[in-house]
């Protein structure tokens, strides 16, 4: 094969100039795939960066009319696809590709939808602090919710037996990576739920990139965290890893190591601390005890000081000593009564009324032999009234008229005297009363004169 020589002479703008045209004719629009170096923000607004793969480089220039409408920020390391023209830049005569847009491929996809979602459900309330779930200082059972096989489950159950290996564990084996991952992560979260049987959980898997951390970036898994009614642990990756289930979780760990040892308390502390409490237990009861000894002691010295026996004693005394007192007072009261007592007899002895004493009793006596004579008179005067009296009533009296053969008949029922035959009937019974006595009888027959 021949090559034909073009015996035109270029200058080097020239040659510059037809080359740009050239490939501005052939590649007017092309896309093409790599990651993104040497990006350059200089203050124009511009960027200019290298799209790069395993074998070669190529320049690139956007300008900040196409900037503008991108949805992320350029980065270096960035997969993308770049859509662009392929030209040259004369002045320098370099090879370039004019970039009217840019999409991210592979983990830039990724983490676009991962800013879509973390936006979306932060907006929800689901990473909100008031809506997580306090972790149980001392949980009775611990759920596991990783790969069986993984060296997640190891790291967590090392931690675990070191740290509090009293409390039983239940493991939700899943699947951590892959497509059937996220369903499984979310039928282990209600099937936990379900059985009830944990206190927390931990959802853990070891590092990886953004792809092999997809399971834990998606929204069923992020609600399926939040739906729990049980506390869960999200340890996925490494320190630097961050997924959407680390923002739902009730509490994020930076690995299953650490999440393990958020989810139990350290038993060497926790014997500490009962030790410490031990001692001051035993210290606070020791003071408690000497402290109640010494009160005891002092309540008995004035319950002995206080005792009846003792206050009788002291009121015997007190008793014997008044009674002394008493007899002394009464044997001077005695004695001054006597002393006084003679000598108002000796007043009395020079005063005697025994004189005008006998002058009144004789009076006395005649007095009363006055008195006698004027009552027996007037008692005589009165008893011979009497009998005329009486004498005069007699005369008088129904019961003079029964002795000389008079009855007086009355009605048994009312007492009313009987003057008339018509004042009573037939079978009446009437009173009779005689001088002497009275009988009672019964009308037969009524005669009227």
């Amino acid at each position: 094969m021949s090559l034909t020589l073009d015996s035109k002479l270029y200058t080097v703008s020239q040659l510059n100039r037809e080359s740009k045209r050239v490939l501005n004719e052939h590649f007017f629009s092309v896309r093409v795939e790599g990651e993104i170096s040497n990006l350059s923000t200089p203050s124009s607004g511009h960027i200019y960066f290298s799209l790069k793969d395993n074998a070669a480089q190529i320049r690139c220039a956007m300008f900040k009319t196409q900037l503008r409408r991108l949805k992320f920020k350029p980065a270096n390391g960035l997969q993308v696809i770049a859509t662009a023209q392929v030209t040259l830049y004369e002045p320098r005569g370099d090879y370039q590709l004019v970039v009217e847009n840019l999409e991210e491929t592979g983990d830039g996809a990724l983490r676009m939808a991962f800013e879509a979602l973390k936006h979306q459900l932060s907006k929800e309330g689901l990473f909100d602090a008031l809506r997580k779930k306090p972790l149980p200082t001392l949980p009775h059972r611990i759920g596991i919710i990783t790969s069986p096989s993984g060296a997640a489950i190891r790291d967590i159950l090392t931690v675990l037996k070191r740290r509090f290996p009293a409390i039983p564990v239940v493991l939700y084996p899943v699947s951590v990576q892959g497509d059937n991952a996220k369903h499984d992560i979310v039928r282990a979260l209600n099937l936990a739920n379900t059985l009830d049987q944990c206190d927390v959980l931990i959802l853990g898997r070891g590092g990886g990139s953004l792809e092999d951390l997809q399971a834990f970036n998606e929204e069923i898994v992020a609600r399926a965290i939040a739906a729990s009614a049980i506390p869960v642990i999200a340890g996925v990756g490494h320190e630097i890893d961050v997924t959407i289930a680390d923002f739902v979780a009730d509490l994020r760990a930076a690995t299953p190591s650490a999440a393990a040892e958020h989810a139990v308390p350290d038993q060497r502390e926790w014997q500490s601390r009962f030790i410490a409490l031990e001692t001051k237990l035993s210290q606070h009861l020791g003071r408690q005890l000497t402290q109640k000894t010494q009160t005891l002691a002092w309540l008995d010295k004035r319950l002995k000081q206080q005792h009846p026996g003792q206050k009788l004693a002291a009121n015997a005394q007190r008793l014997d000593e008044l009674e002394l007192r008493l007899t002394r007072a009464t044997r001077r009261k005695l004695l001054q009564c006597h002393s006084n007592l003679d000598t108002q007899s000796a007043k009395l002895h020079n005063q005697s009324p025994e004189r005008i004493i006998n002058s009144l009793t004789l009076q006395q006596h005649y007095l009363q032999q006055r008195l006698n004579n004027a009552w027996q008179r007037k008692f005589e005067h009165l008893h011979q009234r009497l009998n005329q009296a009486g004498q005069t009533l007699h005369a008088v009296s129904p019961l003079a008229t029964l002795n000389r053969g008079y009855a007086l008949v009355t009605d048994t029922e009312t007492g009313a005297v009987i003057r008339s035959t018509r004042q009573i009937e037939k079978n009446a019974v009437v009173l009779t009363r005689l001088a002497n006595g009275r009988f009672t009888s019964r009308v037969e027959t009524i005669t009227e004169d």
